[in-house]
């Protein structure tokens, strides 16, 4: 049959197909190659959207969330020394806040550290001393997604304060090292402000940190941990510090010690 340009070529020929050539098959082999590439890549692409951005929105939206309801059970009457108040898991129960990371940086603490408090903020491991207390107060949290709490704690310095807030009181934690010269590994205690180790290093939230679990506190510390470097869990970043002078009642300074304010 002649086809549309007067040529008797195969289209709208009748009977069986011409029979496919080494080439046919290799284009088709690298079209489907190519189409799952695409989807993968989208499917990716969208993943990749979600945990860096819709996780962010919906964590920040939680911290708002928390944030309204543990100003709401702090303005209420205390019914009991709040220093006795149990913490149970899931709890929120201080502020965290680092002025290195912006001068508005807060995020509710809740108690634990599984994924189900990390998606919604900064997370205390269970067992380790509460704000304030000797030994060490440890804390978890996302470097990327689920609201970024510790995306830039590579940026510490040695002084720099973390504050903890809590129902009545303030408590200033500083960066170990050494001010003057920035030298995160110069603290006098022979603590490092900063170290990365492997995850299963857990020695670095021990009461005093980085000695054995079972040794007795020298001294009331504050651990931050996350994940090493940006989008892995390869490794975990540890910043170290150490508490400053003691708690301050915040019926003095409802607005925050003057640490908030420093720089």
């Amino acid at each position: 049959m002649t086809g549309p340009g007067g040529d008797d070529d195969s289209y709208g020929r009748l009977g069986p197909p011409a029979p496919r050539t080494a080439g046919d098959r290799v284009r088709t082999v690298v079209r489907g190659l190519g189409e799952v590439l695409i989807t993968g890549g989208l499917v990716l692409l969208l993943f990749v959207v979600y945990e860096l951005y819709v996780t962010d929105y919906l964590t920040g939206r939680k911290q708002e969330e928390l944030t309204q309801e543990l100003r709401e059970e702090w303005s209420r009457p205390a019914t009991a020394d709040p220093q006795l108040r149990q913490v149970e898991l899931g709890d929120a129960f201080g502020v965290l806040r680092i002025p290195r990371l912006g001068e508005d940086y807060a995020r509710v603490i809740l108690e634990g550290t599984s994924e189900t408090q990390l998606s919604q903020g900064p997370g205390h491991y269970v067992g380790t001393a509460m704000p304030g207390e000797q030994g060490n107060v440890a804390l978890a949290g996302h470097r990327v997604g689920k609201g970024s709490p510790f995306l830039d704690l590579d940026a510490m310095r040695p002084g720099d304060p973390v504050v903890v807030e809590t129902a009545d009181q303030w408590f200033v934690y500083r960066v170990l090292g050494d001010p003057a010269t920035g030298d995160l590994d110069a603290d006098p205690s022979g603590i490092a402000g900063m170290e990365i180790v492997r995850p299963t290093d857990t020695d670095v939230i021990s009461p005093t940190p980085d000695q054995a679990a079972s040794a007795a506190p020298t001294g009331a510390y504050l651990t931050l941990t996350t994940c090493h470097p940006r989008f892995s869990a390869r490794q975990r970043l540890i910043i170290h510090a150490r508490l400053d002078g003691g708690p301050l009642s915040k019926a003095d300074l409802p607005d925050g010690p003057p640490a908030l304010y420093e720089g």
